[in-house]
């Protein structure tokens, strides 16, 4: 096998149809789009839409609860954290922490920090500073010699609800002093 002669699967690249090309191309006149009305023009947004009827999205009963407030945490197994310890992708000398474990490639997302679970099996002396951990992750890192600081994280929510009652409690205080 050559550079020159690697091509795509037979059938994996299609031409576009070119529409309004002439009776012969089945595509002719007007396009696939029926004859006059609203979807014959430009410019629709008619999905979902049952002409007044009430739309099936709406009709159907909903399921289930999200929780405005939960905290968004990458959660990350022990098992890994040693696969990645052995593959030398993290260094147990520091504190192994959000940013280390982010570095590493194995916390995506989590925007209030990383959880330890205890999936797998740590033999490592490590010492993490984590937003959470399982019981039985925080057992085994201790029993592996490590030690687990829990953060206290505070989302936007509550850093909200706090300024907002400090910002009343002023208010008082200097009623007060008057």
């Amino acid at each position: 096998m050559k550079l020159n002669d690697i091509k795509d699967n037979e059938g994996a690249r299609h031409r576009r149809m070119r529409v309004g090309r002439g009776i012969g191309s089945g595509k002719g006149k007007t396009s696939g789009r029926g004859q006059k009305g609203q979807t014959s023009r430009s410019g629709v947004s008619i999905n979902g839409f049952e002409g007044g009827q009430m739309p099936l999205h709406m009709r159907i009963p909903k399921r289930g609860f999200n929780n405005i407030f939960a905290k968004d945490h990458a959660e990350v197994n022990l098992g890994m954290i040693q696969k990645f310890i052995d593959a030398k992708k993290i260094d147990i000398k520091a504190v192994v922490d959000h940013a280390a474990l982010k570095a590493a490639g194995l916390a995506r997302g989590g925007k209030d920090g990383v959880r330890l679970l205890a999936k797998g099996e740590l033999t490592s002396k490590v010492n993490f500073s984590v937003a959470g951990a399982s019981k039985a992750a925080v057992e085994a890192v201790e029993k592996a010699g490590g030690k687990v600081d829990i953060l206290v994280t505070v989302s936007a929510s509550e850093k909200a609800a706090a300024k907002k009652s400090s910002v009343k409690n002023a208010a008082k205080s200097a009623e007060a002093k008057k």
